[in-house]
Formats: structure tokens, sequence, C-alpha cells
């Protein structure tokens, strides 16, 4: 699979749909090697792979930042997890997983509300079976849930601490997000679950399309 011709769009619904529930890349391989990427290709192709094949450390290291920019300021961390929520909330493995775990719960305590809870039930026609179904969670809509959640952290964002010092944590998440995929070295392990991930892709296209 070659990362050089993936487009911003592809890579953003490429780490909607990816299964987030698989732990983090191990501290020692996240810091292993580094080298400058030779060309503007190298390294945008480089940059791409590392986004998506680091997505959970990058998303953990974005919240330890934020956490640590507000130890001292409880409701910022609270903000601050409601925040990483609220992002979480858009992949559809990770929202779909929630709602099952929260309608689990609930059942163990009121199987009538949890029932309520469940999504509702689609008819699947033949026409339309490559549509996309839309996420619910706790039977409502998933953008509602985002929403909320962000909603709650700006606020709780707005009277914890000053706008100045959210942005300065922001940056400096992203910033080490940036320098850490441009100079990331693709390893071995990295570059056979490219080759995979791309044959996937490809036998996929060949059955549905």
């Amino acid at each position: 699979m070659d990362w050089g011709n993936v487009t911003t769009e592809d890579l953003i619904d490429a780490l909607r749909e990816v299964d987030w529930s698989s732990p983090p890349r191990p501290v020692s391989e996240f810091f292993s090697r580094f080298t400058l990427p030779r060309s503007y290709s190298k390294w945008n192709s480089r940059l791409k792979c590392n986004l998506y094949y680091y997505r959970t450390n990058y998303f953990l290291l974005i919240i330890f930042v934020l956490g640590l920019g507000f130890l001292r300021k409880p409701l910022a961390v609270i903000a601050a997890f409601l925040t990483g929520l609220s992002i979480a909330f858009l992949n559809d493995s990770f929202a779909v997983c929630f709602n099952e775990k929260v309608t689990r719960t609930v059942r163990q305590f009121s199987p009538h509300l949890a029932a309520k809870l469940r999504p509702p039930i689609t008819p699947v026609l033949r026409a339309r079976s490559s549509a996309k179904r839309a996420i619910h969670i706790c039977g409502c809509r998933r953008w509602v849930f985002v929403l909320i959640f962000s909603a709650a952290s700006c606020i709780l964002w707005l009277t914890s601490c000053n706008l100045l010092t959210i942005l300065w944590a922001l940056a400096i998440g992203l910033l080490a997000i940036l320098l850490h995929a441009s100079f990331r070295t693709p390893n071995l392990k990295a570059l056979l679950w490219r080759l995979i991930h791309g044959l996937a892709i490809k036998v996929v296209e060949v059955i549905f399309l």
C-alpha cells in the first residue's frame, strides 16, 4: 500500500472505521529509531503511515499532555477526559463497543431499560446493502453524544482555566505528534502490517465492487 497516494480524507475515514480496541504500541518500539526523511514524498508517506500505525499512542499522548498541564485543576482534567471521549465517539468501533458495554451493564439492573437503549433495527435492502449503517449510542444517534460531551468539555475548559493555556497544551501535544510521525522510521512490523492491510483492502474491493 502506497501511503503517498492516500489522501487526507481517506486517512480520516480509515481512522474513523479502524478498530481502536487494540492496546498501544510498546514504549520501546514507539521510541525505537528516528531518521530524517530523504524527500517530501518519503516524509508524506511516513507521516500517514505513522499516524495510522501509532494512532492509539498519539491519542494517549494528547490526553497525557492535557492532563499534565492541568494537574492542579481537577475540572480541567475532567474536561480533557470528556474531550477525548467525544473524539473517541467519532470512531465507529469505539462507539459500538461503548454502546454494547453500557447496554450489558444496564441489563443486569433493568432489562426493560436495556432494551430501550438498543439501536433501532433497520431493514437491509439489497439495493442499499453497501450503505453505511448509522451508529447509535444508548438508543440515540452518535452525534447527540458528541455534541453533549463536547459542550460539557468546553464549559469545563472555560470555567477551569483560560483559553490560552488550552491552546498551548494542544499545540505542544500536536507538535510532539508531528515530530514523532515525521522522524520515526517505520519498522519491519509496521511495513508488514501495512502490506497486509493493503492486501485486505484490495480483496474487499474485488469481492464487493
